[in-house]
């Protein structure tokens, strides 16, 4: 079996500059895991998030239920 390894990438909405967070979803069938880092630390730690949690959240921004940023 084949170790899978985060593949990173930020949202296209991210053009901050450079203040963004980091996802890994290729991780979430196979370890039910969706790992998040800082973008200007990629050395640094990584927080794992339940997938269903991560869609929770994701459903929430995309509804508007945390207000307007």
């Amino acid at each position: 079996m084949t170790e899978q390894h985060p593949q990173w990438f930020t949202s296209s909405y991210s053009s901050n500059g450079g203040n963004c967070v980091e996802v890994a979803v290729n991780l979430a069938a196979s370890r039910d895991t969706v790992p998040l880092r800082d973008s200007k630390s990629a050395d640094g730690p990584v927080v794992g998030v339940r997938t269903a949690a991560f869609s929770a959240f994701v459903a929430g921004v995309r509804s508007g239920a945390f207000g307007a940023v």
